[in-house]
């Protein structure tokens, strides 16, 4: 079971950065949950969701705002119905084409062969810093009102 659903993970995966939204949904629960604890202001497809639709939205705001996107799976470990995958993924900003890279810690929660929780833990401090393209470390130390 455990290899199975190390699968499915890595299927979602693969769906989700080719574009394929509909193809990563369907293989995930209807009250899937998605979690990524996240400053919702500057980053507003992260927070809380739940239920495909809003996970649709939010998967659909990141495509519009990346025009390419893919990954590597570093570490991935599964046990059971949980699968816990550490990613390095890498976003190409629509606008600018600069290449927006951070590390992802993702567990998934599977349930009768669907994944029903994502829950994703992301330095949003660095990954704040490259969307916005500025040096937040300088401003918080007064480095920036000189």
């Amino acid at each position: 079971m455990p290899e199975n659903n190390r699968q499915r993970v890595l299927s979602l995966l693969d769906a989700y950065y080719a574009g394929d939204i509909e193809g990563a949904l369907a293989r995930c629960t209807d009250d899937l949950e998605y979690f990524a604890p996240a400053p919702i202001e500057i980053l507003p497809h992260m927070g809380h969701h739940r239920g495909r639709d809003e996970v649709r939205k939010v998967w659909e705001t990141v495509r519009d705002r990346y025009s390419q996107m893919r990954y590597e799976a570093r570490t991935i470990v599964a046990e059971a119905d949980t699968v816990a995958v550490e990613l390095r993924v890498f976003y190409t900003k629509r606008g600018s084409g600069r290449v927006v890279q951070f590390d992802v810690a993702a567990f998934f929660t599977l349930h009768e062969g669907q994944i029903s929780r994502v829950r994703e833990i992301i330095d949003t401090f660095d990954l704040v810093q490259q969307v916005l393209e500025h040096d937040l470390s300088a401003l918080l130390v007064g480095e920036g009102q000189r």
